[in-house]
């Protein structure tokens, strides 16, 4: 995208007026969406975007703007204006580019552009056909199947010029049935980075039977009792806690504006010495994976708590310069359309030393929790609220008959510091974070986990 391009003479003219940082930003995606919906295939879409945003960091501010104008007159034209927004010292370093290739391998056995789109199609009907005919109560089942191919190229004054390409998957499927006047409702998604091997080992039936199978769950269950109890997190409830009730916290810009209940407080207990928590870009097959970031730094690690405590937090270029420190790596945008800012990656707890049938069994009467549903976090305060998608009774150390309807309320600082018992399982889950208007994929994921008290939403 950046080929045959002056770069250097690009990055000075966005730098004209001066400024700290002058970058370009190219991103070509190409995307096939099929969704089934009413028992026929609704839309089809198949196309490609690419475009160009060039920005400028300036005395701890960004001007930004974007363009699908790929021509080395069109970027210059556009650095042209972002420099008619800035107001700082002339820049006056050399710019030296230097490119940087990854030393992460994220294979892709079967390609998704490499298939035909009837063989995408016939997948969704596949899936549509398995959930409809699961049970004559179901009333509506939507089948969704994503892919991208996502090629990003970025240069900056800094000197830094890399590539990248991020190829991922992503297959839902959501059946909503009916008995009487109760609705109840089953998701299961699927997807990563990756091609079309994510059927090989999760066909779309068996993706289609998880979501039926627990609409109708939940359809003939009781509802949840509601009260103060117990609470195990299964693995397989995946890491929506976890990203809600700390993940957005540990994010720079919320932390630099004091928007953070974890502001200030590195180096300070904020967790149950069981508890570890890591943020890792660099994972294969993970949905929130990549080689580099949206800036161009290289993907990494980053451990954000350790045994309780807070070590740091997720930075990209603007944030750690306002914190004299490197970017972690977590400088994302959904597209060229946007600017970056600190987002997650694949966030999750380390697994612990406990096994999982013991936290169970340790529970004389409680709720555990198989799969979470949607959730919101206040990250000025820590307090949260979280749907729940499957759960169980817990009575004398089995887990028994499946409730519907609980809801988990909480203050994240408060339950991360309560956890007494940490599974030594891991369970991912995938999804897109949304913040600022903007969503990018993601991954998280925790062990099996013993909460001795919260307030669960059921019925009285």
């Amino acid at each position: 995208m950046l080929k045959d391009i002056n770069i250097v003479k690009i990055l000075k003219t966005a730098l004209g007026n001066g400024g700290d940082l002058a970058e370009i930003f190219g991103e070509e995606v190409t995307t096939t969406s099929i969704v089934c919906e009413d028992n026929r295939i609704e839309k089809v879409i198949c196309g490609t975007d690419r475009g160009v945003g060039i920005r400028v960091l300036f005395q701890e501010k960004t001007a930004y703007a974007y363009s699908n104008d790929l021509s080395e007159k069109g970027m210059n034209e556009l650095a042209r204006s972002v420099s008619k927004a800035v107001e700082g010292r002339l820049f006056t370093k050399d710019i030296d580019l230097r490119r940087s290739a990854s030393s992460l391998n994220f294979p892709i056995k079967r390609p998704p552009q490499e298939s035909e789109l009837s063989q995408k199609v016939a997948y969704v009907n596949q899936a549509n056909s398995t959930a409809r005919s699961f049970d004559q109560r179901i009333q509506q089942a939507q089948v969704t199947y994503r892919d991208t191919v996502r090629k990003i190229a970025i240069a900056n004054s800094l000197g830094r010029l890399v590539e990248d390409e991020q190829i991922r998957t992503l297959f839902m499927v959501r059946v909503v049935v009916r008995e009487g006047e109760i609705l109840q409702s089953g998701y299961e998604p699927a997807g990563g980075f990756l091609g079309l091997e994510i059927f090989d080992t999760d066909p779309p039936e068996e993706i289609a039977l998880r979501a039926a199978r627990r609409a109708i769950l939940m359809l003939t269950s009781p509802k949840a009792p509601a009260g103060t109890m117990p609470v195990v997190l299964g693995s397989e409830a995946g890491g929506t806690m976890i990203h809600e009730a700390i993940g957005h916290g540990l994010e720079a810009d919320h932390t630099q504006r004091g928007l953070s209940v974890y502001s200030g407080k590195v180096g300070k207990q904020v967790a149950s010495p069981l508890i570890t928590v890591i943020d890792d870009a660099t994972l294969p097959q993970r949905q929130g994976s990549y080689s580099f970031d949206d800036e161009g730094t290289p993907a990494q690690r980053t451990v954000l708590v350790k045994d309780g405590i807070l070590r740091g937090y997720l930075y990209d270029l603007l944030t750690s310069m306002k914190d004299s420190v490197a970017s972690t790596g977590n400088g994302r945008r959904e597209s060229y359309y946007h600017r970056p800012f600190p987002r997650m990656t694949n966030t999750f707890i380390a697994p612990g030393k406990s096994d999982p049938e013991e936290i169970v069994s340790s529970i004389d009467r409680g709720l555990f929790v198989k799969k979470m549903g949607g959730g919101e976090v206040n990250t000025v305060n820590g307090d949260f609220v979280f749907e729940v998608s499957e759960s169980y009774l817990i009575e004398k150390g089995k887990i028994g008959e499946a409730v519907r309807g609980a809801t988990l309320t909480g203050n994240g600082p408060r339950i991360l510091k309560e956890i007494d018992m940490v599974g030594s399982d891991l369970g991912f889950a995938v999804g897109a974070c949304g913040k600022e208007g903007q969503r990018v994929p993601v991954g998280d994921a925790q062990p099996t986990l013993r909460i001795p008290e919260i307030i669960v939403g059921g019925e009285l």
